[in-house]
């Protein structure tokens, strides 16, 4: 199966909401969901400077969380 980072749902509208409406939302979930238990023996980044900017040792861990705006 093919999962993604950022997930979309339609919410409920009211006809008698003031608000102009958002149609559909949607919100980014990280990788550690889709991997149960790490696997022994993963690839590391290569410097610590790399690890640092990315925010963990695991590339398989690594999200790019996108701007809110890119998401919709």
């Amino acid at each position: 199966m093919n999962f993604t980072q950022t997930k979309y749902y339609y919410p409920y509208i009211s006809p008698f909401d003031p608000c102009k409406p958002i149609r559909v939302k949607s919100y980014s979930t990280p990788p550690n969901l889709y991997l149960g238990f790490q696997p022994p023996h993963s690839p590391q980044f290569k410097t610590a400077r790399e690890a640092l900017f990315h925010g963990t040792l695991w590339p398989s861990l690594a999200s790019t969380y996108p701007p809110k705006g890119e998401r919709e």
